[in-house]
């Protein structure tokens, strides 16, 4: 493997957001492929950085959200789904509401969508736009 594919025990730690113990403890124990410089540095190949950042990601992934700052849930039914390569559009109707989401289509592939699919819109928004009729005329 050369130089260019590994990187330093501490960085990797950095971008895990682990202690360098840990990722010593995980070589030791198996869980983690390490080599050794010329001079004697612990160095990981970064596909395994890559590797334990996707474990992590999907150990996370699995754990039930209990609470979160959005207030503004709306339950509805997908009423449609328009996806490419790229991105996909997904339109709920919640009630008198149609809401669409532009999202990855990687995104909507994981999720599972499905016209008549129930699902909740969450909206968190930094900014809310008002808008006011022009007066009625007559």
């Amino acid at each position: 493997m050369n130089a260019e594919a590994q990187i330093r025990i501490g960085r990797a730690a950095k971008m895990l957001g682990v202690s360098v113990d840990t990722l010593r403890r995980w070589a030791e124990t198996g869980r983690l492929r390490t080599t050794r410089s010329a001079g004697g540095q612990r160095l990981l190949p970064i596909a395994e950085v890559a590797r334990l950042v996707d474990e992590r990601r999907r150990a996370a992934a699995d754990r039930p959200i209990v609470a979160q700052s959005a207030r503004n849930r709306f339950a509805g039914i997908v009423t449609r789904i328009e996806k490419d390569r790229v991105a996909a559009v997904v339109e709920v109707l919640a009630g008198p509401h149609r809401l669409v989401s532009l999202m990855t289509a990687e995104a909507a592939d994981e999720l599972g969508l499905r016209v008549g699919d129930e699902a909740v819109c969450v909206v968190k928004a930094t900014h809310v736009m008002v808008e006011v009729a022009a007066p009625r005329q007559g």
